[in-house]
């Protein structure tokens, strides 16, 4: 099936103003490995054609998650739904789905048209056919044809991801899982593939579900992130919602760099920093209205230097005692007390002083976010 068909048949699955329909549901889904509960308790839905990405610290569950998704785990409890057709019990190789392993799992003794053809020739297609496809799956991957009878192993690791990539297309799967596919390969080429990566999800309207640990993968390529925490998705939604209203502090200190400032209330009804006892100007959202103390969250691109209080809601005395360049952009690191605070400045609105200065770091309440101590 060439591109333009693939392209063709996600517009008809997906006409304009249509709303996305589910594709897989997940619906009390737990795992267990004796006591241990690797996932525990997952409602979620995945909409036709999305790019959904699972991020997570080691441990939480991710992997494991995909694993059931994949077929190549059960639940054990709860169901895992495609297309409304139960799968908890379905293998592998049964599902209309593909998996691309971290190990990318390239046969080594195969040439590159070998491994592309691989699945073709599992379904009995024929050599010119499984060629043409090949040669097709060449030429969308961005290798040259030429690279059809070359040994895999004479590949360069961003070659050998491509030819990965054009094996799991040749499955022509309904949805594609990735395992971290990208973490091996050095920081230029991983920045390309994850633009490639994107634009093949618009090319093809394929559902990606994809599992990593880098926070950057997540915010460059998908339309929703999943974190997890502990076996359970703490916060689902777009890379705006994650990054600016994250739902509690550990979302927050996840998803970036980010100054956590705790505040408590005083027994005259005042919010304060819990060090130093610095008066905090906050907006507290109603789900914390009882609170008597909270974390005030603050990137560091939303704190600035100012000269005098009143120049900003909130104001804390510190020292600047380093700076790093990030490109277009300068990283300050501020002692406040015993705290550090980061202030991220554009290279022409820099810090005109020098380190060891004092400094006023201020910031507004309505670029703060409040959560849960």
């Amino acid at each position: 099936m060439g591109l333009a068909l693939v392209k063709e048949q996600s517009d008809v699955a997906k006409p304009s103003g249509a709303q996305p329909l589910p594709v897989l549901q997940l619906v009390g889904v737990r795992k267990t490995f004796g006591d241990f509960a690797a996932v525990e308790r997952i409602d979620l839905d995945i909409v036709e054609g999305e790019f959904l990405t699972i991020v997570g610290p080691s441990g939480s569950g991710k992997t494991t998650l995909l694993r059931m998704l994949a077929g190549m785990e059960a639940p054990s409890e709860g169901n895992i739904t495609l297309r409304g057709e139960l799968i908890n019990d379905v293998p592998a190789n049964k599902r209309p789905t593909c998996l691309v392993f971290q190990s990318l799992a390239l046969f080594p003794h195969k040439t590159v048209g070998e491994n592309i053809e691989f699945p073709l020739k599992v379904k009995n297609i024929a050599p010119a056919k499984r060629k043409e496809r090949a040669l097709e799956l060449l030429r969308m991957l961005r290798l040259p044809e030429s690279y059809y009878g070359k040994n895999v192993m004479k590949c360069s690791g961003g070659e050998k991801q491509r030819v990965a990539l054009a094996r799991a297309f040749a499955y022509d799967p309904d949805v594609l899982f990735f395992d971290e596919p990208l973490s091996a390969l050095d920081y230029k080429l991983k920045k390309v593939l994850e633009k490639e990566l994107k634009d093949l999800h618009k090319e093809t309207g394929k559902t990606f579900i994809y599992i990593t640990h880098s926070l950057e993968e997540a915010m460059v390529m998908s339309d929703r992130i999943g974190v997890m925490r502990a076996g359970r998705l703490v916060q689902v939604g777009t890379p705006e919602e994650i990054y600016s209203r994250p739902a509690d502090r550990f979302v927050s200190e996840f998803v970036g760099e980010v100054n956590v400032i705790e505040a408590v209330k005083s027994s005259a009804g005042e919010w304060v920093a819990a060090e130093g006892g610095a008066p905090i100007k906050l907006k507290l959202p109603s789900a914390l209205t009882d609170a008597t103390k909270v974390a005030v969250v603050v990137r560091p691109e939303f704190l600035r230097f100012v000269d005098k209080p009143g120049a900003a809601d909130n104001a804390m005395n510190g020292t600047i005692y380093n700076e790093y360049s990030l490109g277009s952009r300068i990283q300050y690191q501020v002692r406040v007390g015993d705290k550090t605070l980061l202030v991220e400045l554009s290279r022409g609105n820099g810090w005109k002083g020098t380190l060891d200065t004092p400094v006023l770091v201020g910031w507004d309440a309505t670029d703060a976010i409040v959560v849960a101590a």
